[in-house]
């Protein structure tokens, strides 16, 4: 098979006041026609920098690569100039980043960004470049491309902006494509749309793919090849099945079993203790072994070689050492091929409801209603008569697509909107309307949020403890003595050091801010938590060890919680109940095992069909269920009410499709 790409031994580094921190340390791997190689790892294992340097678009200084080839088709790019560079970025290689608003020029017209390749590498005129340019907008699936190519990007959505973005890379039909965490910032439906237009675009054209992520699901559905990246090295190496279902590194163990399957059960998800080493200073012998809790002697003062597994499979790890002891992974970490049937079977099997009769409610939601003046006469329905309860110490999951209405949901039952109409009631008591501070007050305290971002939640002028106590000092609710005891304590309940308490939120990792959120939050020991997509911006390994957390807070603390968050798969493992919402409307509640085994609703469907699983044989059989908004929105003679079809599950229907219900499917 012809090789598109050989890297041989490539060492990134950066020049620091502090001196050299070593962010990519010899990393070597081939690339071959019409392949996709994916590489994985934790936020800072250095897999970005890795394809940044690729496309010798390491700012110099202070980036530098001080050793090692690219070699393009026989060329090193890592001695050709920047005028010869400019020649390849583009034409031969092409790149789609991350964050398609920040890749796009907000002043130029889609239609302009793209024809700049044209008229660059192919020196078509400018006539031919748009008609070029319309026919690739079609190509990525954006509709009426005609009259769309002359808007700027912020008259499109995040997934079309995406398109406009591989649009530009597909501009002059590269040999490479690398695609850095291209759907991480993606709804579910709208990431499954990206993965099968580059597979599409791929068989067309055959394309090789860099494709770089931390979420396995996307990395089974896509690759055929995967690194394992960490501390700046590649530590596994091998096809995408050798991988998922014969790991041999500690480290990809710990990928695998962080993430849950949808029929993971009760059981706490595997999570890798503490975070990935400073690279100013990396660690002697294995950079894993601090983190490995199958680490060796030698690891801690010789670094692995590569040891061959088959002609595909490579593994650093002195557990693969002929004297090695003999440690099998655990059994969360390796997925099990398993017969499609046998999984239909199962999955419909539905189970028997619980009884909720006998359950305190602590909140229900009537009729809520939240409408935002956009101006102009028109009106954004963004929470439109909605209903749920919430019962005493379950976790309510709330899923849907971005602007389904799930966030604002949060808000107004926290009070950060005051509703339009409907009432929101806590344990009896309406949340809204005119309240005395000390009502206010109540309600605040049994009422806490944990928000998307940590950062930015997190007021970076203050101390951790001081953070934390806010809450405390608000309510009077501990003295000087009682003030730090109880921030020591609720920083140990979280999992960090009580010597955390006077850093800032700056010198913490995105897990760790996560977790003084968290711990913020039960300060004032709060009996409802909302927490609002908590997890989005963690890495896969960092996910498990704050849902574990988030678990066990709920079981010893008799916690309840709303859940509000994109990946399903995530919420079924979490939530006791799920409710789906659908331009502001619950379409669909039942138990979670329930909702995941017997979806009713075309739109549940859809997204459960879109979600990724880090199961390679999965995603080749799988068939992703479109849903047909036009059509769903056309066929409603009269207004969807949400009705029990069965024990405990409630589908958005009218009355003639809950006539014609039968045998778990709308007809």
């Amino acid at each position: 098979m012809e090789k598109v790409l050989e890297v041989k031994d490539l060492h990134v580094s950066f020049d620091t006041y502090a001196g050299e921190v070593k962010a990519v340390r010899g990393v070597s791997f081939d690339l071959h026609k019409g392949e996709t190689l994916a590489i994985v790892g934790e936020s800072g294992s250095g897999k970005s920098v890795t394809s940044q340097a690729l496309m010798r678009l390491i700012p110099s200084p202070p980036g530098r690569i001080p050793k090692g080839q690219v070699l393009f088709e026989g060329r090193d790019l890592v001695t050709l100039t920047e005028k010869e560079m400019q020649d390849v970025r583009g034409r031969d290689i092409s790149m789609i980043f991350q964050d398609p608003m920040t890749s796009l020029n907000p002043t130029m017209t889609i239609g302009n960004q793209i024809m700049e390749s044209f008229i660059k590498h192919q020196k078509l005129s400018r006539a031919e470049a748009r008609t070029r340019a319309v026919e690739l907008l079609e190509l990525v699936g954006i509709p009426f491309a005609k009259e769309r190519v002359d808007q700027y990007p912020h008259q499109f959505s995040g997934g079309m902006r995406q398109r406009i973005v591989i649009a530009i890379a597909l501009a002059c039909n590269p040999k490479l494509i690398i695609a850095d965490e291209p759907t991480t910032a993606l709804d579910v439906s709208i990431q499954a749309q990206i993965l099968e237009l580059l597979k599409d675009i791929q068989k067309k054209m055959g394309t090789s793919i860099i494709f770089i992520t931390h979420d396995l699901g996307v990395v089974a559905n896509m690759a055929d090849r995967v690194a394992v990246m960490y501390a700046g090295k590649i530590v596994e190496i091998g096809n995408v099945d050798e991988i998922f279902y014969d790991p041999k590194h500690p480290y990809t163990w710990g990928l695998l079993g962080s993430m849950p399957n949808l029929d993971t059960s009760d059981e706490e998800l595997m999570s890798i203790p503490g975070s990935p080493p400073d690279m100013f200073k990396p660690p002697v012998g294995d950079a894993f072994a601090a983190r490995n809790p199958y680490a060796l002697q030698v690891d801690l003062e010789f670094e692995p070689p590569m040891f061959k597994i088959s002609e595909t499979h490579y593994a650093a790890t002195w557990l693969l050492h002929e004297m090695a002891p003999q440690i099998d992974p655990p059994a969360s970490a390796v997925r099990r091929k398993t017969d499609s049937d046998e999984k239909k079977v199962e999955a419909q099997r539905p189970q028997a409801a619980k009884s909720y009769d006998q359950r305190e409610k602590l909140v229900e939601v009537k009729d809520l209603k939240q409408h935002f003046d956009l101006g102009g006469g028109h009106i954004l329905k963004a929470v439109d008569g909605i209903n749920f309860d919430i019962y005493k110490g379950e976790i309510f999951g709330l899923v849907g697509e971005s602007g389904c209405g799930k966030s604002t949901t949060g808000r107004t039952i926290l009070r950060l909107y005051d509703a339009t109409d409907g009432e929101v009631l806590f344990k009896g008591k309406s949340v809204h309307g005119k309240k005395t501070g000390e009502e206010k007050k109540w309600l605040n305290r049994k009422i806490q949020m944990i928000f998307q971002d940590p950062y930015s939640s997190l007021n970076p002028r203050l101390t951790v403890s001081d953070i934390i106590a806010e809450g405390l000092d608000i309510h009077k609710l501990a003295t000087k003595e009682q003030r730090i005891a109880k921030v020591h304590e609720l920083l140990e309940t979280v999992g960090l050091n009580r010597e955390h308490a006077n850093r800032y939120p700056h010198e913490f990792s995105g897990g760790q801010r996560q977790r003084i959120g968290i711990a913020r939050a039960l300060a004032v020991d709060p009996e409802f938590i909302i927490a609002d997509e908590p997890i989005s911006a963690l890495d896969v390994s960092i996910q498990a060890q704050v849902i574990n957390l988030l678990k066990r807070l709920q079981k010893e603390k008799g916690l309840t919680y709303l859940f509000i968050a994109h990946d399903l798969s995530m919420v079924k493992y979490i939530s006791d109940r799920i409710g789906v919402m659908y331009r502001g409307k619950i379409v669909e509640l039942a138990e979670s095992n329930r909702l995941y085994e017997n979806p009713i609703h075309p739109y549940t469907k859809s997204l459960l069909s879109a979600i990724p699983l880090p199961d390679p044989d999965y995603e080749r059989n799988r068939k992703r269920i479109v849903f047909d908004d036009q059509e769903y929105l056309q066929n409603q003679t009269e207004e969807r009410v949400l009705r029990e079809i069965e024990p405990g599950h409630y589908v958005a229907c009218t009355q003639k499709e809950f006539e014609r219900y039968g045998g778990g499917v709308l007809v």
